[in-house]
């Protein structure tokens, strides 16, 4: 008969043994390379983007540890529902593949959040890519306040240099601002409400003198882009005189009205000039009948002004 003791010391080394060997099988699972890595997955695409858009496709880069065949396909609730790659041998190395929002009956799939699978012929095995890719084809909407209308001057005094106005998105995006046609802002942040603002440049030089219709839009992450909503229309002024031509007798006085944000403007007519405040300025015409030009300059730009002295 074996001693209590001998035998639960047996016991205890096959307990240990066998511990040893699940640990040792456990360790080797561990250490058993993925046949798939360097997994690169777009995040979010739309299809209806643009030709010209970065994000028109979603991109489903991987490498591969050996040669394969592989069937890639996106699934949505666990239904399969567009093929990439219906079985295709690759060599090890890269696999670059795009996926364009079309079901395998050749129609757009709606909105929504997709998953990449790859099976792998060789390895027998099916891998669900853990890289959702949305697709969204909804442009964003963006709120400012309208209507609104300014004056701007843009001519470094520090006097209305600067159109501003708040905006509020629906979704995080970034917001755009253009004057007429062309865009003058777009915010480096995709965030829900902010500021946008003109400096009344285009192109780096300030615009010209006239009235600018200022639109909002917003561009998200997929690449769509809101329709411009009109807001504002702003005049670009840096001085003006309220008439083109003032008619007046020889050396009478005559008013003129003269805007400008600077606190002073200089004016110059048929040889005489000098100092004065915006507003109405008032000059003496010459004393010779003829047709003169009145200048008026604020912060390096000028108005004219035709005087017909009859």
């Amino acid at each position: 008969m074996r001693h209590p003791t001998a035998a639960a010391t047996a016991f205890v080394v096959s307990l240990v043994a066998a511990t040893a060997a699940a640990f040792a099988v456990t360790q080797d699972a561990k250490l058993e390379h993925s046949p798939i890595f360097a997994t690169r997955v777009s995040r979010v695409f739309s299809p209806a983007c643009g030709p010209r858009c970065r994000t028109r496709q979603a991109l489903i880069d991987f490498d591969l540890r050996s040669r394969e065949r592989l069937t890639v396909w996106m699934e949505r609730d666990g239904r399969r529902l567009a093929t990439l790659v219906p079985g295709r041998v690759y060599a090890p190395g890269h696999v670059a593949l795009v996926f364009e929002g079309v079901a395998d009956d050749g129609l757009t799939l709606p909105d929504g959040v997709y998953r990449p699978v790859v099976h792998l012929d060789n390895s027998h095995r099916t891998i669900v890519l853990p890289n959702p890719i949305r697709l969204d084809t909804r442009a964003p909407v963006i709120h400012v306040p309208r209507p609104q209308h300014a004056i701007l001057s843009p001519d470094g005094d520090g006097r209305n240099d600067v159109f501003r106005t708040p905006y509020r998105l629906e979704e995080r995006a970034h917001a755009i601002l253009l004057a007429n046609d062309r865009r003058v802002e777009l915010t480096r942040a995709k965030a829900p409400a902010g500021t946008l603002a003109w400096n009344g440049k285009l192109d780096g030089r300030p615009a010209r003198p006239r009235n600018y219709v200022l639109y909002a839009s917003a561009r998200d992450a997929a690449g769509n882009v809101a329709e411009p909503v009109p807001f504002a229309v702003v005049q670009v002024r840096y001085v003006a005189l309220g008439r083109k031509r003032v008619v007046v007798r020889p050396g009478a006085r005559f008013a003129i009205r003269v805007s400008a944000d600077a606190s002073l403007v200089r004016w110059l007519l048929h040889g005489r000039g000098g100092l004065a405040r915006p507003g109405t300025l008032h000059v003496r015409a010459p004393r010779s009948k003829g047709v003169f030009r009145l200048y008026v300059t604020a912060a390096g730009h000028a108005a004219t002004a035709v005087v017909v002295v009859a």
